[in-house]
């Protein structure tokens, strides 16, 4: 126990020290400071005792880790001796090293001599690997210019002319070569500028026809039949679409080109043109290699304009081609449609080749600023170049298609053109040169049997071309267009610009909200979805007067110099065709074209060429819209011009001797006017027959109407005789007027319906329940009622032919109805001739039926109802109000005046196909002057009043002076007396009947 607890005590004492030599100081200290002896022996006990435990426990610790100190005892060994032998290695190491200097020492110039030529032999061979390899370079530089891998092949090259003008200059043996990579070196750059140009103006406008390929648009035209795809460029969707999903941004903008030229790399395992933007980076970087860049540049420019021709040359083939597979034949059909569908394709691509241009442009940029490419006096070219190169050449191609060349104007000498090549100095554009001599062809092989075959043969090579890749690629695909000047797809003329004008200069007027670009509106009311080519030409160019657009002055310049002059020329030239001549109203369309108008009754040729004409403008309006105010002008000119013309014709048929005749008076006349157009039978000839309102007994409203209309007539016209000069005696006059009615209110209803789509600004209104037509701009409020003015006097004229007509033949009615009763005999004693009818009688009969026949030809059938309904009445008016005339009549006139009244009857049923009761009236009157005087009192009260007591007066007045015996002028008055008490007999009685049937209801 002690000796464990001596064990236990050194154990706490080394646990609480761990320097070992602390224990052992420890002890001493104990030992040397202990007297007594015992205690030292006692320690060294336990001391003992502790070393005999640590044996103990070590010798069991051992046998427990046998294994281990065995393996750590022989690595330590182990390490024991290398590092012995490595001690001794490096000893020897240093006492060889110290030899060797010494050594060297003693042969330093002759080793300095064996490493110079070292040098010198490893220098040949690597002179001699280079030679090798710069002899496989004409070979590699083939594979790669096939390949089209430009960038390796620029690299490979300029490395070797750098070499064998370096390095191996002096190398005899490689001056072919040389000369040979030299010459290789010089034309590269041609190379590479060909097929800059060639993804500048056809890979890039290609991606349009191979994209509407990808989608099935170009086999949507093929038939069953048909071996070879048809090509339809109508389908061809644009760059605009096509380029939000491509490599390329939209022109103008400065995120175009988002890769730096100096991270282009080439990759030699993938087809170096399916990435575009990629390969043009890779061209332009090797031309910056090659030190070509101003060549570059210079070429760039001079080639644009000729490279854009071309493209214009393959899209007019293309569109030929196209429509020529459609069936349609460019030299016998005019279709303007084409030249749209011309415009459209090269907007697409040109807005391609713009975009293509602002990549490259992007590249050329950054050679300029690269340190290791930069180039002395680069002027680079910019976008406003190109757009400028584009707008110069769709003038030069609107210049052919708008013939400007033959362009004459009809008020301005000034605006004759020739051609200009520039198309931007409008000064000297436009300017009056001398007129050239035409130049005609004596003959052309375009219809000879070989021009015929080898275009045959060059069309199916080309239809052959577009069912491979989509359309015309350039180079040798241009030897299959044919040359021999300029080609068309559709006719040139000024009217082309109708067709155009919209896709060049977009309106959009939606819903009220209008945006308007153009050179005479300003006003931007809400946002467009799209613009015209014009305006994205402006979009990319940006704001700034520098970036004016001249495709627009250009425009706007023919418009209003030439276009609107030769419109106005024009319609002057058809008008005056048909008003010029010596008698317009008398000159009838033709039935072919009243059957394309859908009428029912001739129109006036002259009639027909102005709403022609209107139509036209009307038209022209809506195609350039931004000029409607100028045709609407032109509407107003040229519908008041006609409205001249025709007052003027219709003056010259209705005044005779500066007094106008006498139903054309009255129809001036604005009370008789106005009267006559509130009667029944005006508002039923106005108005069709289901919308009149129902009346009941609307025969006697009529005939009531007829009664105040006669009443009027006979209170003017029924005392006086009329002259011949005041009535119009020609038929064919009143042919005319009818003819004339119904043209003008044919072209009243006509100018009515064309401006009823018009709008003025007032009512432009953003509400969606607007019917107007939002095509258009705003109409001023001054034209819109000179319009609406000019139309209603065409009504009005036509009203007051029609007017003049209804009164005429009431007029002729008196002019021979009067003079029979104040100079007529009919106080007659019977015979054969006596008993005839009366000549005047004849004549009015005659009248009538010519007139009749005249207005069944030439009015509608309910306006010729208007003329002769209410006549018999008219008639018996007058022959009734005529009684007071006659001196005297006797029983033989009374039986010659009621056959008088018969034929007239008879007459008037013929035509207006009813029974004309009212001449059965006026018969029966002069039938009761068969009775006396005393008889006819009592016939009065008999069967009733049935005529005025002046007509009775009349009656009795012409008994007592034709017959014998009745009594002096005494005798007269108390019959006269007698007649108004009889009559206010009647009339109390049938006043006292009336108030019974209204007190019995």
């Amino acid at each position: 126990m002690a000796a464990e607890a001596a064990g236990g005590k050194y154990r706490s004492t080394v646990s609480k020290s761990k320097d070992p030599s602390g224990l052992l100081i420890s002890v001493i200290r104990t030992l040397s400071t202990s007297d007594d002896v015992e205690d030292r022996e006692n320690e060294k006990g336990r001391l003992e005792e502790a070393y005999e435990k640590c044996d103990r426990d070590l010798d069991e610790l051992i046998v427990q880790h046998y294994t281990e100190l065995t393996t750590a005892i022989r690595t330590y060994q182990s390490i024991t001796e290398r590092i012995t032998n490595s001690r001794n290695k490096i000893k020897q190491v240093k006492e060889n090293l110290l030899s060797c200097k010494m050594l060297l020492h003693c042969k330093r110039d002759e080793l300095r001599k064996l490493w110079i030529e070292g040098i010198e032999h490893k220098h040949v061979l690597n002179l001699l690997d280079e030679i090798e390899n710069i002899k496989q370079v004409p070979q590699k530089l083939e594979q790669c210019m096939v390949s089209k891998h430009y960038l390796s092949a620029t690299d490979m090259l300029v490395s070797a002319v750098e070499s064998l003008e370096g390095p191996l200059l002096q190398v005899e043996g490689l001056s072919d070569l040389r000369l040979e990579l030299h010459s290789k070196k010089m034309n590269l750059h041609l190379v590479l500028i060909d097929e800059l140009h060639r993804h500048l103006y056809i890979r890039s406008t290609s991606r349009v026809t191979q994209r509407s390929k990808d989608k099935g648009g170009m086999s949507s035209l093929v038939k069953d039949a048909s071996p070879v795809p048809l090509i339809d460029v109508t389908n061809l969707p644009t760059p605009r679409k096509f380029l939000e999903t491509s490599q390329y941004s939209t022109p103008g903008s400065s995120s175009v080109k988002e890769m730096n030229l100096q991270d282009i790399k080439e990759d030699l395992e993938l087809d170096p043109e399916e990435n575009s933007t990629l390969f043009m980076g890779i061209l332009i970087k090797g031309l910056a290699k090659l030190k070509k860049i101003p060549e570059t540049v210079k070429a760039i420019k001079e080639r644009l304009e000729q490279e854009l021709k071309q493209i214009v040359k393959r899209s007019t083939t293309q569109v030929a081609d196209s429509s020529y597979q459609r069936g349609e034949n460019l030299t016998a059909e005019n279709q303007p449609r084409l030249l749209l569908e011309l415009l459209e394709l090269l907007f697409d691509k040109f807005n391609a080749v713009a975009t293509a241009h602002s990549v490259v442009l992007g590249y050329l940029q950054d050679t300029v600023v690269i340190p290791q490419t930069q180039q002395e006096d680069v002027k680079l070219y910019d976008m406003a170049d190109v757009w400028v190169k584009i707008q110069d050449v769709l003038q030069m191609l609107l210049t052919e298609y708008l013939d400007m060349k033959n362009t004459r104007t009809a008020s301005e000498p000034s605006a004759q053109l020739s051609y200009a090549s520039t198309g931007r100095e409008f000064a000297a554009f436009f300017a009056k040169k001398k007129p050239q001599r035409p130049k005609n062809s004596l003959f052309k092989f375009e219809s000879s049997s070989h021009a015929i075959s080898m275009s045959a043969y060059l069309r199916e090579q080309r239809r052959e071309l577009y069912s491979r890749s989509g359309e015309l690629q350039g180079g040798p695909d241009d030897n299959l267009i044919e040359g021999g000047g300029t080609k068309f797809v559709c006719k040139p003329g000024a009217r082309n610009i109708t067709v155009i004008f919209h896709p060049l200069l977009r309106t959009f007027y939606e819903k009220g909200l209008m945006l308007v670009f153009s050179p005479l509106y300003m006003c931007v009311w809400c946002q467009v979805p799209g613009r015209g080519f014009i305006q994205e030409i402006e979009h990319a160019l940006g704001p700034g007067p520098a970036k004016q657009c001249p495709l627009r002055e250009f425009l706007t310049v023919y418009i209003k110099n030439i276009f609107l002059n030769q419109v106005l020329a024009e319609i002057n030239k058809e008008i005056e065709g048909v008003t010029k001549t010596s008698d317009p109203l008398k000159i009838l369309a033709n039935a072919d074209t009243m059957k394309v108008l859908g009428v029912q009754r001739p129109l006036l040729q002259s009639t027909i060429i102005v709403e022609k004409t209107v139509q036209d403008l009307m038209n022209l309006m809506h195609d350039l819209s931004a000029y409607s105010d100028q045709f609407l002008n032109m509407v107003c000119v040229k519908l008041q011009e006609y409205k001249d013309t025709c007052t003027a014709a219709y003056r010259g048929i209705v005044q005779s001797e500066e007094k106008l005749v006498i139903s054309a008076s009255w129809a001036k006349d604005d009370d008789i006017s106005r009267l006559l157009k509130s009667l029944p039978n005006w508002i039923n000839m106005a108005q069709p027959k289901q919308l009149r309102p129902k009346r009941e007994e609307e025969e006697d409203f009529i005939r009531a109407a007829f009664g105040k209309e006669s009443e009027v007539l006979i209170g003017n016209l029924g005392d006086k005789l009329i002259p011949p000069q005041d009535i119009l005696r020609d038929v064919s006059d009143l042919k005319a007027l009818a003819n004339m009615h119904e043209s003008l209110e044919w072209l009243a209803g006509r100018t009515k319906s064309a401006f009823s789509n018009l709008s003025t600004s007032q009512m432009m209104s953003p509400a969606p329940e607007s019917h107007v037509n939002m095509d258009l701009p705003p109409v001023s409020e001054q034209i819109m009622q000179t319009l609406s003015e000019l139309a209603r006097s065409f009504q009005d004229m036509a009203d007051r032919c029609l007017l003049v007509l209804h009164l005429e033949v009431r007029v002729h009615c008196f002019h021979y109805l009067i003079p029979l009763a104040k100079e007529g005999n009919y106080a007659i004693v019977a015979n054969v001739e006596s008993m005839d009818y009366d000549p005047l009688v004849v004549k009015l009969n005659k009248d009538i039926s010519a007139i009749e026949e005249a207005m069944s030809a030439s009015l509608q059938q309910h306006k010729f109802q208007y003329i002769f309904e209410g006549l018999g009445h008219l008639i018996s008016c007058i022959l009734i109000n005529g009684a007071q005339y006659f001196r005297r009549i006797s029983e033989s006139g009374i039986k010659k005046m009621c056959r008088n009244i018969f034929v007239l009857q008879q007459n008037l049923t013929n035509i207006t196909m009813s029974r004309e009761a009212d001449l059965d009236f006026a018969r029966q009157y002069y039938e009761m002057l068969y009775n006396t005087a005393d008889e006819l009192l009592n016939l009065v009260v008999d069967q009733g009043v049935k005529y005025t007591e002046l007509e009775y007066i009349h009656a009795l007045t012409l008994l007592q002076r034709s017959q014998t015996g009745v009594g002096d002028q005494t005798t007269q008055n108390m019959r006269l007396q007698r007649l108004k008490e009889i009559i206010c007999e009647q009339a109390a009685i049938k006043q006292a009947t009336k108030d019974k049937k209204i007190t019995t209801v």
